[in-house]
């Protein structure tokens, strides 16, 4: 039994990199873990299946934490399959290295959407 064992762990951004380790390592200790992704289905789905061919339990959930209604959904989904949430790792972020004459208008805000209004959109315990 690992020290995550009976708990419930959402990793944003967790398709590949950064969260898919810190994915598979909650698996590994026996989180269960809902594996959250905004545009990469595939890596997602091997990152589940690296965790449940390790004996974890997982799930990939898609949701762009940028959009409010989609991170509602991401805690909907994870308290169905679940029940009930103990661990959230806001790792979702985009950086693209631009020059500043470079960097647009729907490029500023795309990172801001992400990076800044994302996490300050994920519910709360009261």
């Amino acid at each position: 039994m690992g020290e995550l064992t009976g708990k419930v762990a959402i990793v944003t951004g967790a398709s590949k990199g950064i969260g898919a380790g810190i994915a598979k390592a909650f698996g590994a200790e026996g989180a269960r873990v809902v594996v959250n992704y905004a545009t990469g289905k595939d890596d997602a789905e091997r990152v589940v299946k690296s965790i449940v061919d390790g004996g974890g339990k997982a799930i990939a959930v898609q949701a762009d934490v940028s959009k409010a209604a989609d991170v509602r959904r991401l805690f909907e989904e994870t308290k169905k399959a679940f029940d009930g949430l103990d661990v959230l790792v806001n790792n979702a972020a985009v950086y693209r290295f631009h020059s500043l004459e470079e960097i647009t208008e729907a490029e500023f805000h795309r990172h801001y959407n992400i990076n800044v209004l994302g996490p300050s959109s994920l519910p709360r315990r009261r």
